[in-house]
């Protein structure tokens, strides 16, 4: 279908009508991502590790919106088909998957465990291609659909200590370009965020250590770390009809630290 420029409308970024899981969506980036798509319209089936849910279905509800928690471990693969199985049971649809949810586990190379290896694997890349798999079969049926990756600045670089983690956000990337290619023509779009250093619990560590952090801000054109606020209105655009030329791209929400 041909537009022209003034077809253009802000309604292009509403999600009202929308269905959208996010993984790990109940802390941090992922609580972000989540209140943002809810503040845009959409209606909530969050995927999490544990059970503290109850901020976060406050802030969602006070949107006005609806959210249902599901518990489950994404670094198992019997655990996924049930998430898609009880949001069609609740919502009747999907519109967007962000696959949010992920790992770290720090130690030199020659010491790290296969353990934490696999783990690793598991839960940040091949529960991806697991959950994009189930989603991508709902959404072609549906005619459209959004599917989020979550990837790195470790998805370009290889950091320190953390090998299964540069390898599975490497691997994100490259499944993001993947799924992309097959499914364009089918009206649903792949793209991946990779955040910068946000100020999150998990980065708590590296900010509280002055050398570190200097260092770190020292690389970053903004001249400071970003918050979680800072990613929301790129979640809402790769999930909006705004964005339905993007497909197979991963963006970066850095303050420039890569282009430093």
């Amino acid at each position: 279908m041909n537009f022209s420029i003034q077809d253009f409308s802000m309604d292009f970024f509403s999600l009202k009508g929308k269905v959208a899981i996010v993984t790990g969506g109940n802390t941090g980036l992922g609580q972000g991502y989540a209140l943002a798509l809810a503040k845009a319209g959409a209606d909530l089936f969050i995927v999490t590790h544990g059970t503290n849910w109850d901020e976060t279905r406050k802030l969602i509800e006070d949107e006005g919106r609806k959210v249902e928690f599901y518990k489950a471990d994404l670094s198992k693969k019997e655990s996924i088909p049930g998430i898609f199985d009880k949001c069609m049971e609740l919502y009747g649809r999907l519109d967007i998957l962000v696959n949010n949810a992920g790992t770290i586990r720090r130690a030199p190379i020659t010491e790290y465990r296969d353990e934490d290896w696999e783990y690793i694997i598991n839960t940040n890349l091949n529960s991806i291609y697991h959950l994009s798999q189930r989603a991508a079969k709902i959404m072609i049926k549906q005619g459209s659909g959004k599917i989020i990756n979550i990837a790195s600045m470790l998805s370009f670089q290889g950091g320190k200590f953390v090998p299964p983690y540069t390898a599975s956000k490497h691997g994100v990337a490259g499944l993001t370009k993947a799924f992309a290619n097959e499914l364009a023509d089918k009206n649903i779009q792949i793209n991946a965020i990779a955040p910068g250093y946000i100020v999150t619990k998990n980065t708590e560590a590296i900010r509280n250590d002055e050398s570190r952090n200097n260092e770190i801000l020292s690389r970053i054109p903004a001249g400071k770390w970003g918050y979680p606020f800072d990613v929301m209105g790129t979640v809402v655009f790769l999930a909006s009809r705004a964005s339905d030329y993007i497909n197979g791209h991963i963006l970066a929400v850095d303050g420039g630290w890569l282009v430093r």
